[in-house]
C-alpha cells in the first residue's frame, strides 16, 4: 500500500498549477504578439521599398522620354505652369499636360495621348533663357516665349501603402535645354 500512496503523491506533484499555466500562456501570448508585430512592420517596409523602386523607375522613364523630346524640339509655342506646347522636329505640335485632378502627366502628339506619369501629386514647368544669372545656377526668366531655351520640370509622385499615403514620394527636377532652337 505504501507504494500506491507514493505513486499518487508524486503524480499530484508533477502537474502544472493554475498559476504556472497562466504565466506560460501570458509568455506565449507576448511572444506571438512580438512575432506578429515584426511580421506586420516587415511587410509594410517591403511594400514601401517596392513603392520607392516603382516610383523611381516610372519617374526616370518619364523624365528620359520628356528630356529627349524637349531637347529635339524646335521651339516653345505655349507655356503654363502645368503644360508645355512645343513644335517637334517635324513642326508638329507636341504637348506635355499635367492634370492635378487625375494626378497624371500625359504627352499629346499627332492626336495621340500617352500616359507618362500616374500618382503625381505636384508638377510644375518653368521656362528660362539660356543666359545664367550671376553667382547662381539659375537662368533668367524670358521676356517672351521666343527667348525660352531651358525648360525646368519638377514633380512629386506618391503611392499608398495599405490604403494610407505614407512617405513613398519621388521628387524629380530637371532642367532641359532646347537644342534645335
Amino acid at each position: 500500500m505504501d507504494s500506491n500512496i507514493i505513486f499518487i503523491k508524486s503524480r499530484r506533484n508533477s502537474a502544472f498549477t493554475l498559476v504556472e499555466v497562466m504565466v506560460a500562456a501570458a509568455l506565449g501570448l507576448i511572444a506571438l504578439t512580438a512575432v506578429g508585430m515584426l511580421t506586420w512592420f516587415s511587410s509594410r517596409s517591403f511594400a514601401a521599398i517596392a513603392n520607392y523602386v516603382t516610383l523611381d523607375q516610372a519617374s526616370q522613364l518619364a523624365l528620359d522620354k520628356m528630356s529627349r523630346e524637349v531637347r529635339q524640339a524646335r521651339r516653345l509655342t505655349d507655356y503654363s505652369a502645368t503644360s508645355l506646347t512645343l513644335l517637334d522636329i517635324d513642326n508638329v505640335p507636341l504637348q506635355f499636360v499635367y492634370d492635378p485632378d487625375a494626378r497624371t502627366l500625359v504627352r499629346v502628339s499627332h492626336r495621340q495621348t500617352n500616359l507618362l506619369l500616374t500618382g503625381c501629386d505636384f508638377l510644375q514647368f518653368t521656362n528660362y533663357q539660356r543666359t545664367p544669372s550671376s553667382n547662381t545656377f539659375d537662368a533668367y526668366q524670358p521676356a517672351n516665349l521666343a527667348n525660352s531655351k531651358v525648360i525646368q520640370v519638377t514633380w512629386m509622385c506618391s503611392r499608398q501603402i495599405l490604403g494610407a499615403k505614407v512617405n513613398t514620394e519621388s521628387i524629380q527636377s530637371s532642367k532641359i535645354t532646347l537644342r534645335n532652337h
